[in-house]
């Protein structure tokens, strides 16, 4: 590792293409169902599966790669990510049933855990005080601007040039990013002893969060009081006591769980979850949008534009704010301003074009909360990450923002299609955009409590260990 080094622009852009892999790629799958159905000639079902598993194993492998990368070092990390999106996004375009599919979708759920926290680390060592926000600014604007575009740019893409082209085009940029970050100096963590592998919590966490997936997604049919939807709640308590427990004796947990001694760094984790399950809003609202009120999935896309423009557009305000408050005032706004854009697409009771312009204006709401909410909740998270663990803290970190974002979208989806059984599309609407308004509330709990005030104006992590107080 040289310390002598200093970032690059070059550098910013070779991990900001790297990240794109997944949020802008690898994530417009959701938009172009009905062409992937129609050419692979494959069932809805097993569609919807593909699609989860991406986010279901960026997640429960990120924390690994993130431990990983401290050890084995976090550019070679992040080069493995980008080969393993390469050749998942390969199998996808050579995919002409179901298998190259899910292959190729659980490839690129493996990427994104691989290039995460990774590329989080390598902008911590290498970028310092407002140079490092500025770094985390961009790498947001590739994470938040992309899941923003990744729905429209699908659907444009899959209508003009054929739903493959995604990603061909994924792969030029994994390769592009290879060469960007090429004369980037290896990095990695100081560590002392052994390194031995967790193999048992790894295999715990895997079983229960799968346990969880499918208890959330197919309870409803299974029946929420079915002896197969009782025995996977019972194996999800049991699986996440016994993980704690586990990982509490264990020197190389999967999980160190003394990071969260830190509030800040609680805060901004807990808070990064709740506030990416908030992405649970984009299905039930472009769902009824178009069962409700008859719009084309085009139209529905159109009205989520606003969304792109102002996540993009506010998280570069974000860093300069959090240079001037720190970093909870903005993280605070930011989730006020989203849980009311949330909050005012729950009013279906409204006209068709009083609707129509209040969703629109709450997709606004959504980005300039999200975007504002970004650079302060990730700089906040690795400038309070233990030194020789931030690979592994960002790796958490970023876990609980695909955790979040597929836990949130699939309870969302259930609330949705539970309630449409036995009530109208709006009262369904209304119930899976309130169950996003309690998410938002709770990530505003969780900062409040959690993350302190600021004092300075160069976030450097805390100054002492019994009272941190953020350097902005």
């Amino acid at each position: 590792m040289e310390s002598t080094y200093k970032g690059t622009n070059k550098m910013i852009t070779g991990i900001v293409f790297g990240v794109i892999t997944f949020w802008l790629f690898a994530q417009s799958m959701v938009n172009i169902v009905p062409a992937v159905q129609e050419d692979l000639g494959i069932s809805l079902g097993t569609i919807n599966v593909a699609i989860s598993l991406t986010a279901l194993f960026s997640g429960m492998f990120i924390v690994v790669a993130g431990g990983l990368a401290d050890r084995i070092g976090r550019k070679k990390i992040t080069y493995v990510g980008l080969v393993l999106s390469v050749i998942g996004s390969l199998l996808l375009v050579l995919a002409s049933g179901s298998v190259l599919l899910i292959a190729g979708r659980i490839l690129q759920g493996l990427s994104a855990a691989a290039i995460m926290p990774a590329t989080i680390a390598l902008m911590k060592e290498y970028f310092e005080g407002a140079e490092r926000q500025r770094a985390l600014s961009y790498w947001s604007i590739g994470s938040w601007g992309g899941s923003g575009l990744c729905s429209f740019f699908g659907g444009a893409v899959a209508t003009s040039m054929g739903w493959k082209w995604i990603f061909v085009f994924s792969i030029v940029f994994a390769l592009l990013a290879m060469w960007l970050i090429k004369d980037t100096p290896e990095s990695k963590a100081e560590t002392t002893g052994t390194f031995k592998f967790d193999f048992g919590g790894l295999g715990i966490f895997i079983v229960t969060m799968l346990a969880l997936n499918i208890l959330i997604t197919q309870g409803a049919s299974f029946g929420w009081t079915s002896p197969l939807t009782l025995g996977l709640a019972a194996i999800t308590v049991a699986g996440i006591i016994a993980f704690i427990k586990y990982e509490a004796k264990r020197q190389n947990a999967l999980i160190d769980f003394k990071m969260f001694k830190s509030k800040p760094y609680t805060g901004a984790t807990i808070s990064n979850f709740l506030l990416n399950a908030v992405a649970g809003t984009l299905i039930v609202a472009n769902t009824y949008v178009q069962v409700g009120r008859g719009f084309s999935a085009f139209q529905s896309g159109m009205l989520s534009l606003g969304y792109l423009v102002a996540v993009l557009g506010m998280i570069r305000v974000g860093e300069k704010l959090m240079q001037r408050t720190g970093a909870r005032k903005p993280m605070i706004w930011g989730t006020i301003l989203t849980l009311i854009g949330v909050g005012v697409m729950g009013l279906t009771f409204l006209p068709d074009l009083a609707y129509t312009i209040i969703v629109f204006v709450g997709f606004i709401l959504f980005g300039l909360g999200l975007g504002m909410y970004a650079t302060p909740s990730t700089d906040t998270a690795v400038s309070y990450a233990p030194a020789n663990k931030v690979g592994e803290a960002s790796g958490v970190y970023k876990m609980a923002s695909s955790l979040g974002n597929a836990f949130g979208v699939a309870i969302s989806a259930t609330v949705y299609s539970t309630i449409t059984a036995f009530s109208s599309v709006e009262v369904a609407a209304t119930g899976g955009i309130i169950t996003n308004v309690i998410f938002a509330v709770l990530s505003l709990i969780s900062i409040i409590f959690l993350v302190p005030r600021s004092t300075g104006r160069d976030s450097e992590g805390p100054k002492t260990p019994e009272a941190p107080v953020m350097k902005m």
